[in-house]
Order: structure tokens, then C-alpha cells, then sequence
């Protein structure tokens, strides 16, 4: 029996991301799409960053999150898009075996990042609605930078697990990753070695990444809905409810396909769903957060007028 080693095995210098297609004119057409949606990303979030820089009033904590959220969105989408863009117009589809590990390290940092910082925006909404009284004393500036430095050393932390524990296989070929980046569920395709460990592994920290979060967003919607209940005037309801309702579908668009995905053995895996799913929590809900949040948002649309002076800003 042949001892692989991490000398002899792991010493790839290169993967070849297989993407989508073949044909070079659905690759174009793809590009096109993409490239639409990439900068309608990149202009949508950063003019919700800008607006909530620019605009006092919106110097709260709950679009100081959404801040970060867009932040995040922005730097998610740009670790895969524009490899991506390339890989479709180009022949050569290759990435360096470095470039690979921190492509996949910085993903999931970002990812599961989030992933957390959907909880923390939970408990904001919690609190405002809950407790509005004394919504500016609990939410302090100190409390909210704490919950948002401690999402992203979750992220920070756990990522470097799965990707340690994904990179330390023995990779001996074939060197093609049947995705559009580099991917933890298609990169452990590729190892030479058994992964059931992994797969065990990938199943634990996704119950904890994905599963924890969403209890805590649960329990925080029940006591949001058990109060909103109690409010006697529909309007009332209605305006507490609408405040709620973009975070709700956020977090459905962002943690049900990724829950999906990291949660499920990679045997059972299809390499076509996993990038369908790929492309939905990572381009796809990073595209529609910002007209999720603006659309039906009167303080984004006041701020928007006001700083842009186009038409009259609403009382």
C-alpha cells in the first residue's frame, strides 16, 4: 500500500476551477450576468454605506449593523466573482495551490462572519421592539462594536479549522475542482484520502455556525412577534412587523442554502446543485440585501434624497 505524504501529494501547484460551462458563448453570456450583478453589488452596498456615513439620523445601531452587513457583502462577492469573470472569457482556469487555501480562508472568514452578525442584528430588532424605552442604553456604541468584533473572530477562528482541516489531505490528482472557486464541500472531492472525519467535522461546525445563530434569531422573532401581538392598533403591528420583515428574508435568502450545503455528507453532494446553492448565498443575496433593505425603508430613501438633493425630502 503507497504512503501518501504531505511532500509527495499536497505539493500541487495548482488547481483548475471547471466553473460553469464549456461553451464559450454561454461563458460570455454568463460574464455579462455576472458582471452586471457584481457591480450592481459593489454600487448598492457601498451607497447604503455612504448614505449611513453621511446621514446623522441614520446613526443607529440598527443601520450600523447594516452597515457592516453591506461591508461584508462587498468583500464576500469580490473573493469569488472576479476570478470568476476571468475564468469565463479565458482559457487558462487554474489557481495556485496558495491562492486556493486563501481564497477558501477569506470565504468563509466573511461567511461565517455573517452568518453570526444575522443574530446580532436579531437581537437589535429584539431589543428595539421589546424594550424601546431603554433601547439606547442597552445597545450602547460600546456593546454593539464588542458583538461585532466577536462575529468576526468566530469567523476568524472556525475558519481557520475548516480549512486545516480540508487542506492537511493529500491532494494527488486529478487537480480539477468541478466549481467556480475553491469551495470546502468541492475541494474535499479531490483528496486522495478518506473523509468521512471531514465530513463529521464540516457537519459539527456547521450546526454550530449555522444552526446556533438561527436559534438565537428564533427565540429573539418569538419574543419580537409575542410583543408585536400585544400592540393594539393594527398601524402599530404593521410598523413594528415592517421593521423586521427585510432581516427575516435575509436570513432565509443567506443561511438556507448554506445550511444546505455544509450540513449534507459530500458523498450525497451534486457538484451542479452545490454551485446553484454556491451562487445563491454568496452573488445572489449579496445582490438583493441592499434592495431588500432600501426598497421599502423610509429613512434609507429620506437619506438618499437628502444627500443626492433629488426631489423633496419627506418630513
Amino acid at each position: 500500500m503507497q504512503d501518501f505524504s504531505w511532500e509527495n501529494c499536497s505539493s500541487m501547484p495548482e488547481f483548475i476551477l471547471l466553473g460553469f460551462s464549456r461553451d464559450f458563448q454561454t461563458n460570455v453570456i454568463l460574464f455579462n450576468i455576472f458582471l452586471f450583478l457584481y457591480l450592481c453589488t459593489l454600487v448598492g452596498n457601498g451607497l447604503i454605506i455612504t448614505l449611513i456615513h453621511l446621514d446623522s439620523r441614520l446613526h443607529t445601531p440598527m443601520y450600523f449593523f447594516l452597515s457592516i452587513l453591506s461591508l461584508l457583502d462587498m468583500s464576500y462577492v469580490t473573493t469569488t466573482v472576479p476570478q470568476m469573470l476571468v475564468h469565463l472569457v479565458c482559457q487558462k482556469k487554474t489557481i495556485s495551490y496558495v491562492g486556493c487555501v486563501a481564497q477558501m480562508y477569506i470565504f468563509l472568514v466573511l461567511g461565517i462572519t455573517e452568518g453570526w452578525l444575522f443574530s446580532v442584528m436579531a437581537y437589535d430588532r429584539y431589543v428595539a421592539i421589546c424594550y424601546p424605552l431603554r433601547y439606547k442604553v442597552i445597545m450602547s456604541p460600546w456593546l454593539c462594536g464588542a458583538m461585532v468584533v466577536f462575529c468576526g473572530l468566530w469567523g476568524v477562528s472556525c475558519s481557520l479549522v475548516y480549512t486545516v482541516f480540508t487542506m492537511r489531505l493529500p491532494y494527488c490528482g486529478p487537480n480539477e475542482i468541478n466549481h467556480f472557486f475553491c469551495e470546502v464541500p468541492a475541494v474535499l472531492k479531490l483528496a486522495c484520502a478518506d473523509t468521512t472525519f471531514n465530513d463529521r467535522v464540516d457537519f459539527i461546525l456547521g450546526f454550530i455556525l449555522l444552526l446556533v445563530p438561527l436559534s438565537f434569531i428564533l427565540a429573539s422573532y418569538v419574543r419580537i412577534f409575542a410583543t408585536i401581538l400585544k400592540i393594539r392598533s393594527t398601524q402599530g403591528q404593521l410598523k413594528a412587523f415592517s421593521t423586521c420583515a427585510s432581516h427575516i428574508t435575509v436570513v432565509t435568502m443567506f443561511c438556507g442554502p448554506a445550511m444546505f450545503m455544509y450540513m449534507n455528507p459530500g458523498a450525497n453532494a451534486s457538484p451542479e446543485r452545490d454551485k446553484k446553492l454556491a451562487l445563491f448565498y454568496n452573488v445572489i443575496s449579496a445582490f438583493l440585501n441592499p434592495i431588500i433593505y432600501s426598497l421599502r425603508n423610509k429613512d434609507v430613501k429620506r437619506a438618499f434624497l437628502k444627500v443626492t438633493g433629488w426631489g423633496r425630502v419627506p418630513a
